[in-house]
């Protein structure tokens, strides 16, 4: 048995994989806390963490009715680009500054333009610094937290602190520190003298975690935690890596020809390129993925956290808000929504606000605010789709992951917006099935390709299928024009 673990923004899941019965034999998760304030600070107690993973993976061994013992391996999926600093006693010298942080983002334009500006970026990393990397997070602690910042010894990302923490091993692999800002993506490598530029006081070579390859094993679950487990003593910790690459071997996404759209708290769309890509747009993160080959990907930060908020501004539950989001036609009678809640990665406005346009007497319904807010965070996962240019327009189908993936309504909606049929993997917690994957492939390589795992592990549900329908993909392009229409006008987006 393998353990797989995706420890996300809003809640920790568990996953137990049967590689033999090729099925998912038991699931649970825990909820995290998340810490904001209005200056887009977004954060969490990393022990928070530690506390929603032995909760949850107790009861996914239960609900799995096996014994610890039994487990081979863990693999563990991470929210990316997040910073983790620890002192010289592994423990955390400021709460973790997550992906959707955007406080940082004067201090990522100020390391743009200290780097060369986007061909300089381009140059040293293979992709553009983004605010939410995290780069510009460890320049904020530097700025505005000193002595926290001069207590630092190790610098790690989520997935990397859960490896730290499960194995006392302090290591990295390509997929998840593609995103620090300080990692070379096509030759695989740190950039110390980037890093340099963010935090000159500090020694890479002691600071930053060991370089593996994603075959690698992190190492063993340390003794007196595997006890505490229950598990064995040499329970192997693949490399994991970050969500976004995780989910991609969740869904099968290990070759051209398909991609992976994640409607969860965030947005992603990536496609597998056997090659480094350097796209048109700076805005597509040039990411390695975690099976080797590289990983482009967009990222869009309003996707399930903007649905929520309105859902909840209304009281509704999931069902009752899929109901309203039906009964509106397409198009909302005219209302559009930039759902900016978050500010927004893609197209870059970091502190952009939420809008809700063309309300009048009329159309300003429950329906209308609903269907408008789910159309409208599919318009940006359609605007980053455009920006993977032929990774995406050779595709042959969309494999859709995430919360929203669950909705029937919603499924339809990507399918026609984007003019690609649609379907859902059996498992939609694609990261934590795909970290599970990584764990069986690190220990089973002698036997087992990921290609051949991947095929008798990854499940699609027939009946999730979405067809794009005719008219509904014409009648899609006017509302999509309309809402590119409204980011010029209101942010100066070009249309």
């Amino acid at each position: 048995m393998y353990i797989g673990v995706d420890c996300g923004t809003q809640s920790t899941k568990v996953v137990v994989l049967d590689v033999e019965g090729e099925r998912i034999l038991g699931e649970a998760s825990r909820p995290h806390r998340l810490v904001e304030a209005d200056n887009g600070r977004r954060e969490q107690p990393p022990n928070e963490w530690l506390a929603a993973f032995r909760g949850a993976f107790a009861e996914a061994v239960v609900n799995a009715g096996i014994a610890s013992r039994e487990i081979r391996g863990i693999g563990v999926s991470g929210q990316q680009h997040g910073m983790v600093a620890l002192d010289i006693r592994g423990e955390p010298v400021y709460p973790a500054k997550l992906w959707c942080d955007t406080e940082t983002a004067a201090h990522n334009a100020a390391l743009v333009e200290r780097l060369g500006g986007e061909a300089g970026c381009l140059d040293k990393l293979g992709l553009v610094l983004q605010t939410g990397y995290t780069a510009s997070k460890l320049a904020w602690l530097r700025e505005t937290h000193p002595e926290a910042y001069r207590r630092i010894d190790s610098l790690l990302l989520p997935h990397d602190y859960l490896n730290f923490w499960l194995t006392g091993e302090r290591v990295a692999e390509a997929g998840d520190a593609s995103g620090t800002g300080y990692f070379d993506t096509r030759t695989r490598r740190w950039r110390q003298d980037v890093f340099a530029e963010i935090a000159p006081e500090l020694d890479p070579e002691r600071v930053l975690p060991r370089l593996i390859a994603s075959h690698e094993p992190a190492g063993t679950v340390r003794s007196t935690l595997a006890k505490e487990l229950g598990l064995s003593d040499d329970v192997l910790v693949a490399s994991g890596g970050g969500d976004n690459m995780l989910g991609a071997i969740g869904t099968g996404n290990i070759t051209p020809g398909l991609v992976t759209l994640s409607l969860g708290t965030s947005g992603t769309v990536c496609a597998y390129s056997p090659q480094p890509v350097r796209a048109e747009s700076a805005m597509v993160a040039n990411f390695c993925a975690s099976h080797g080959g590289w990983l482009p990907l967009i990222c869009t930060m309003n996707v399930t956290s903007a649905t929520t908020r309105v859902r909840e501004l209304f009281g509704l539950d999931l069902a009752t808000f899929g109901e309203r989001v039906a009964a509106a036609p397409i198009g909302a009678e005219g209302v559009t929504v930039l759902p900016f809640f978050n500010g927004e990665r893609v197209p870059a406005l970091p502190q952009a606000s939420g809008s809700f346009l063309g309300l009048t007497s009329l159309n300003t319904t429950q329906a209308n605010l609903c269907r408008a807010v789910v159309e409208s965070a599919t318009f940006g996962l359609r605007y980053g789709l455009e920006l993977l240019g032929e990774l995406a327009e050779g595709a042959s189908q969309i494999r859709l992951i995430g919360g929203g993936a669950k909705s029937p309504v919603w499924r339809q909606m990507v399918a026609d917006i984007t003019g690609t049929p649609v379907i859902c993997p059996r498992v939609t917690d694609a990261a934590a099935l795909g970290a599970a994957i990584q764990a069986a492939w690190c220990d089973r390589q002698a036997t087992d390709s990921l290609d051949a795992l991947c095929s008798r592990l990854v499940h699609l549900d027939a009946h999730s299928l979405a067809e794009p329908e005719p008219a509904s993909v014409e009648a899609y392009n006017g509302v999509y024009a309309r809402y590119r229409r409204a980011l010029a006008e209101h942010h100066g987006v070009p249309t």
